[in-house]
């Protein structure tokens, strides 16, 4: 991967003083930085209990083209004397009829010196999207970042800052994958193969079926392309699409990270993409499909299925994945606070 990030050799300003000797901040450098970064993010996601883990291929992909940000100017890499510590990027988006959202999104090492190194990289990142935000239109514009209920150490130091909580979500797991009785197809509807020409109207039923949901953002093309070709959820066997003659009415894109199960001595499978549009709601679909994918993970070795839920969606999520065995093994935590 060729070097995007014309801005590397300039330094990535701080807010205040260096929290820690040795201290800097940088700009992005690819793809030397990936490796490390990577390493942080998924240390970072397990001690918040959380259960997405990334390949370095896949934060490779994903840093070329980040949602919502430049990654040659609002991505910082922290060091502490040459060493990545940690890094952070500002990422902006407008939701749909409501305020623009400057998301703060740091990770770092899990040493003595982390929280230090996370609230340097929050700083810093406000810092840079307040000059963002000064090129954009008037309007409610407001920082956004994350904590959970396994990183309580994160929760006093935001609301020192002004942040304050405003959405939970759950990581959820089935401690199996056996067969979910009482879990038919609606009446009409089909599963059927995946194949190649099906992929836009798949992506586009999960885009509408999204926009009730609570932060909607429209996705970018780069976020197609990765549902085209992400190595570990693009997977579309393990998918299951139910459609009402040529309409998709909902999906559950079902996949297997192999090189998370083997860092973890586990066999997980995830239940996840899950999307059912308006017409085809309150009929038992979401479980349906959700069962029909038990027997897919089963057949590749798979002993328990996880997922991701808001705790406030507005078409009752939680309540079908419990019904379906799942339960919350952690908690995360959005934080909010008027940028100014």
């Amino acid at each position: 991967m060729a070097d995007r990030t014309t801005a590397s050799i300039e330094p990535f300003p701080l807010a205040g003083p260096a929290p820690v000797a040795g201290f800097t901040l940088r700009h992005l450098r690819l793809p030397d930085d990936v490796h490390a970064m990577n390493a942080i993010a998924n240390a970072t996601r397990a001690a918040e209990g959380d259960n997405f883990y990334t390949t370095d291929e896949q934060m490779a992909v994903f840093y070329a083209d980040p949602p919502g940000s430049d990654a040659a100017r609002d991505v910082a890499i922290a060091e502490i004397d040459g060493r990545i510590a940690g890094y952070g990027r500002v990422a902006a988006h407008e939701e749909p009829g409501g305020p623009r959202i400057y998301e703060i999104i740091p990770f770092h090492e899990q040493t003595p010196d982390g929280d230090a190194v996370f609230m340097a990289l929050v700083g810093a990142l406000e810092t840079r999207a307040r000059t963002i935000a000064a090129d954009h239109p008037e309007g409610e514009k407001l920082f956004e970042t994350f904590g959970g209920d396994k990183v309580t150490g994160r929760d006093a130091p935001l609301r020192a800052i002004g942040y304050e909580p405003v959405r939970h979500g759950y990581s959820m797991i089935r401690p199996s994958v056996d067969d979910l009785p009482d879990a038919p197809l609606p009446a009409g509807l089909e599963i059927r193969e995946v194949l190649p020409e099906h992929m836009p109207a798949i992506w586009a039923a999960a885009e509408e079926a999204f926009q009730d949901a609570w932060g909607y953002r429209p996705s970018t093309e780069s976020q197609y392309q990765i549902f085209l070709n992400d190595p570990v959820t693009s997977d579309t066997s393990l998918w299951r699409v139910a459609w009402d003659g040529d309409a998709v009415a909902g999906q559950v894109r079902s996949y297997i990270n192999t090189e998370e199960n083997e860092h973890y001595g586990r066999r997980r499978g995830y239940t996840e993409f899950i999307s059912v549009r308006r017409p085809w709601r309150r009929r038992g679909l979401a479980r349906a499909l959700i069962a029909a994918s038990f027997p897919l993970l089963r057949a590749r070795g798979m002993t328990e299925a996880a997922l991701g839920v808001d705790t406030e969606n507005v078409s009752g999520a939680l309540r079908v994945y419990e019904r379906c065995g799942f339960v919350p093994v952690s908690r995360t935590t959005v934080y909010r606070k008027p940028l100014a």
